[in-house]
């Protein structure tokens, strides 16, 4: 008897992907992201999450897939963050859309291809086999590697300890935000 994986699955551009149940904490509704200057190119900022501060990570930059400007603002609200805890950190990842859970047998999924589309292959673990979609299978320890965790750590520490001469008035919308808590 072959064993389940259980995944989230959700879109980015015309990619679907899936990530371990188990490090996706909740999905919320795109929130206001307050901008953090000087950090990595694919973060795209900080939310306040029920007062707790979550840098969020844009999937599209991060995979380098390209950015659709046709998007409406109405899409862009369509959008969703995966909150997940890596470890031991909360991060918020960008999405277009999120699917339900997904359970997909073992014999389901297949070593990545040497050629994997758009994204990079070293982050793809698999590609998952559901009825009539192929999923992509995310190794979200390589996808957010320890030295990107180090550099939105030290960026949330800029922004806590108010180093960062935008920092108070990103901490400010933040705060404001706190009494509008995200969903």
């Amino acid at each position: 008897m072959s064993k389940t994986i259980q995944l989230v699955g959700f879109k980015v551009g015309k990619e679907f992907f899936g990530v371990p149940i188990t490090s996706v904490k909740e999905i919320i509704r795109m929130p206001e992201i307050t901008p953090v200057p000087d950090t990595v190119d694919f973060v795209e900022g900080v939310i306040n999450l029920r007062g707790r501060i979550v840098p969020v990570i844009d999937m599209r930059k991060r995979l380098g897939l390209p950015l659709d400007e046709s998007l409406k603002e109405d899409q862009r609200k369509m959008s969703r963050v995966l909150i997940l805890e890596l470890g031991g950190k909360i991060v918020g990842l960008i999405v277009d859309a999120a699917s339900e859970i997904l359970k997909l047998s073992e014999e389901a999924v297949e070593p990545p291809p040497e050629l994997v589309s758009s994204i990079g292959a070293e982050y793809v673990t698999g590609v998952g086999k559901l009825s009539d979609k192929l999923i992509v299978l995310l190794d979200l320890t390589r996808l957010l590697s320890i030295e990107d965790m180090k550099k939105v750590e030290v960026m949330h520490k800029r922004l806590a300890t108010g180093e960062d001469s935008l920092s108070g008035k990103a901490k400010g919308a933040l705060e404001e935000g706190a009494g509008r808590q995200t969903p």
